[in-house]
């Protein structure tokens, strides 16, 4: 047995898959990148590590695990659902010196406030499953705590998605995601990859992208409003805002009139101030409704 701490003493992951017939589940949205020196690029993309504790999720048979401990995270903390990497994370985990624990559990359903709380966790850096990573990031920039318990997220994702991150008003792909990014972050894209990278191969190139989190202003406008507004104004794209806006229950007119926005606007044409000030006008106007009942 290695010696503990020793993570570069492990067998190469090629080996600990075939020993032990491991294969990506389409179904989990597992793409696992094998290359040692890929993962140890992400793991230095996401900034020096020294000192800091990640939270990984979906490590898979623990690639970039490996990595994160090679580069210096002081401590790492991955987030898995499937059994089958039970073997492979302890592995890893009785050789890193006390530095990665693994709780294996739904990402969707974990209670990251909690996480953090009781292992200190303060970064995001993963090879994100491709069918959880839109809810994942979303969940995770609308917390109602802000500024959140992570400094940053380096999350690989699809490449169409890291373009929905950072697209600008007008851009092709902006929409409620980008919105949502950017409402109180800081988002780039810091590297692509090709498919040829990955295990299985994907259909579709990759990017890691960066959320830094940026300070909250004072007049910050609640996130759930802006929630509403970008569901209602992007849920039916193609109308024009007077038109799509209907679908908050409010008057619409007078919500455009109150944010300075002309009514035949279309949603991929705002820009971030533009809908944080719809969501300011729908905080007064229903602030302003006569109640019901008694």
């Amino acid at each position: 047995m290695s010696a503990p701490n020793d993570i570069a003493s492990l067998p190469p992951l090629r080996e600990v898959i075939k020993e032990a017939a491991l294969s990506a589940r389409k179904s989990l949205g597992q793409n696992f990148i094998l290359d040692l020196n890929v993962t140890r690029r992400i793991a230095r993309s996401a900034g020096p590590l020294d000192g800091v504790a990640v939270l990984e999720i979906g490590p898979g048979p623990g690639g970039l695990t490996r990595a994160l401990l090679l580069e210096g995270a002081r401590k790492v903390v991955a987030i898995e659902r499937d059994e089958r990497f039970r073997p492979a994370l302890q592995a890893i985990e009785e050789n890193s010196g006390g530095r990665f624990t693994a709780i294996f559990a739904d990402a969707l359903q974990a209670d990251y406030t909690a996480i953090a709380s009781e292992t200190g966790v303060s970064r995001i850096v993963a090879n994100l499953p491709y069918n959880i990573a839109t809810p994942l990031i979303a969940s995770w920039l609308t917390g109602e705590r802000w500024p959140p318990f992570f400094d940053k997220l380096a999350v690989m994702v699809q490449r169409e998605v890291a373009d929905r991150l950072v697209a600008p008003p007008g851009g092709e792909g902006y929409g409620r995601l980008s919105v949502l990014a950017q409402h109180r972050c800081r988002a780039r894209i810091l590297l692509t990859l090709p498919a040829s990278v990955f295990t299985p191969p994907p259909k579709v190139s990759s990017a890691l992208v960066e959320i830094a989190p940026a300070p909250e202003r004072a007049d910050a406008v609640p996130t759930a409003l802006l929630e509403q507004v970008t569901a209602a104004a992007f849920g039916q794209r193609r109308k024009m805002l007077r038109s799509s806006l209907a679908a908050l229950g409010v008057d619409a007119a007078l919500l455009l009139r109150e944010a300075e926005i002309e009514p035949s606007e279309r949603a991929e044409r705002l820009t971030i101030e533009d809908f944080q000030r719809l969501a300011r006008a729908l905080q007064r106007q229903r602030a302003q409704r006569p109640r019901q009942g008694p």
